[in-house]
Formats: structure tokens, C-alpha cells, sequence
């Protein structure tokens, strides 16, 4: 299953919020090479009129130690440190080989990470997790409901989205991670926070990046915020996804973020951003984020009660 879902994007509340100075990346990148050769809007323009999942593009410098090394229409990006790095998502299957090239492109070694983690159990975001697994020799960290989807390699028990997901070769996973827990590498801190808006097994990341002068910005990698389903499924006869999802718009809104980053670039217009036309940091942007997750998912609630009413 290949084809991107239909993406509502926060372009509209993004542009009304308040706004803090475009980030800038250091004057050279790993080995000393002009930081031109890896800029965001480089990646920009080489996606324009692209947002296919397997799409290609070049790896970028989003700011200091924060790197995309995804495709076009799906993200991943890489944490580095001096003692290793992070993986945040892998991309569905087949994108493996992409996301190893932009790593190397990037100047670094795809064996230096040392552990991956991803947004969601779906196979868009983690179809490519065991090849990268395999490939860096990374150990892999996951929320307990997402654990048991990766491992299975079959979708949640329960995701709304079910009958339309393939299934994914099955990870190993090294650690179980509760809501607040961290991973670190060095000098690096990753934290979980458990968001489960858009699959069971939903999870945010927060981390502060810094370039090398001391310029520091809270980045936040906040999970898909849909509320779709496939089949006949129907959220309100499943309180306790409603439940989920509202403890998970809520924490998405207070989480730790002047750079927001998602799983699916169109959902918070990173391109857009990447390219200039709009801020790259906003000190408003997960809330902003956030309430459009929760008047769409409010809206998806009335809408099936009318249903309901009309039968």
C-alpha cells in the first residue's frame, strides 16, 4: 500500500502564531564541507511538486545536530553526538537504502548509531526498521504497545487503522519505554512522551539541539495527529481511543518545542518552512499543532453521531 494519505496540514494556525527568528546551522558540517551542500531548502526544492513515501531527497542540516535523512514525503532524521547517534523513524519498506545514503551524505557512519526509535507502529514510518537494524547494528526503543506491533510485525490490537496497514519484517526491541523515560547517547537526550492520537503505539520526542556557538532550540518530533480509520470502525464505540486520544493532543500541546518536526512533512508544512516562506522555529507551533488536532477530531465525533441519528 503505497499511496500518501490525505494530509490536513496547520499551515493557517502555524502562520498566526506568534514567531522566533529562523534557525541557522553552522558555517561547516561533519569533515569540515560547506554547510550549502546540506541546507533545508536545498531539500525543499529537490521535493517540490515530490511527497511520495520512497520519493528521494538529499539530506539536510535542519539545525546544529538535527539532520533530515528521510524521503520526500516521509521523514527521519538523525541525531548526532561525538558518542554516537539517533535514529527517529526508518520509512516504510524499501526506504532503508535511501535512508542509509543520506546518513553517509550527511558525513556520517550509519554504524555510530546506537539506537533507533520511531513515531508509530505503522508500516510508512517503520516498514524500514529491521533492514536498519541490521544495517547499523543499533538497538531499537519502543513504548510497550508499540513494542508488540513491531516484534509481530502485525498493526496494534485495537488501531483504528488496521485493515489498511501491511505488515512489517519484525524488529527486535531492546527496551520498553514508559511516558518521561530517555534515551541518551553520550551527551544526547532523547525523551518519550506516550501521544496516542493516531495509532496505539503513538510517541512524540522531544530534544534540545545546540550548534557549537551555544545556540540552543527545544526541537520537538511530534507524532501524526489524525484521527482517521479505515473500514466501518467508529471511534465512538471505543472510549477508550477517544480517551487516548485526547491525553494525547493534550500532551502534544505541552511538549517542549521552538523547532517542530513530523512524521509526515506536509503535516506541519516543513517544506515550506525548510524553504523560507515560513518560520523554521515557533514557539507556538505544537500548540498550534495540536488544537487542529482537536477541533478535527471533535468534528469527527459529531460527525458520527449524526450518523448515528440518521439511520
Amino acid at each position: 500500500m503505497t499511496r500518501t494519505w490525505n494530509i490536513v496540514t496547520m499551515a493557517a494556525a502555524l502562520a498566526a502564531a506568534p514567531v522566533l527568528a529562523p534557525a541557522s546551522a553552522d558555517a561547516s558540517g561533519p569533515g569540515g564541507e560547506s554547510a550549502a551542500a546540506h541546507t533545508p531548502a536545498r531539500l525543499a526544492k529537490a521535493c517540490a511538486g515530490r511527497d511520495g513515501w520512497l520519493d528521494a531527497a538529499p539530506s539536510a542540516r535542519i539545525f546544529a545536530n538535527t539532520w533530515y535523512v528521510g524521503t520526500c514525503g516521509i521523514s527521519a532524521i538523525l541525531v548526532t553526538g561525538k558518542e554516537g547517534h539517533v535514529l527517529v523513524d526508518a520509512g516504510m519498506t524499501g526506504a532503508a537504502p535511501a535512508v542509509l545514503a543520506n546518513i553517509r551524505r550527511a558525513g556520517f557512519e550509519p554504524r555510530d548509531i546506537r539506537w533507533i526509535v520511531a513515531s508509530h507502529e505503522h508500516h510508512d514510518h517503520v516498514g524500514a526498521l529491521a533492514a536498519l537494524q541490521r544495517a547499523t547494528g543499533a538497538k531499537v526503543a519502543a513504548v510497550a504497545s508499540q513494542k508488540v506491533a513491531l516484534e509481530s510485525g502485525k498493526p496494534s490490537a485495537g488501531d483504528p487503522q488496521s485493515s489498511g496497514l501491511d505488515p512489517i519484517a519484525p524488529v527486535r526491541v531492546e527496551r520498553v519505554l514508559a511516558d518521561g523515560d530517555t534515551v541518551k547517547v553520550g551527551s544526547l537526550v532523547l525523551t518519550a512522551h506516550v501521544t496516542p492520537v493516531h495509532a496505539p503505539g503513538s510517541t512524540s520526542w522531544t530534544w534540545r539541539s545546540c550548534t557549537d556557538k551555544g545556540a540552543c532550540l527545544a526541537v520537538a518530533y511530534a507524532d501524526s495527529s489524525s484521527t482517521i480509520s479505515t473500514g466501518s470502525y467508529r471511534f465512538s464505540d471505543h472510549p477508550e481511543r477517544i480517551a487516548g486520544v485526547r491525553q494525547g493532543i493534550a500532551a502534544m500541546s505541552a511538549l517542549p518545542c521552538e523547532i517542530l518536526l513530523t512524521p509526515h512533512p506536509a503535516a506541519s508544512a516543513m517544506m515550506e518552512r525548510f524553504e523560507g516562506t515560513r518560520p523554521l522555529a515557533d514557539a507556538q507551533a505544537c500548540r498550534a499543532y495540536a488544537a487542529g488536532a482537536k477541533g478535527r477530531f471533535a468534528a469527527r465525533l459529531a460527525d458520527e453521531q449524526v450518523r448515528e441519528t440518521s439511520r
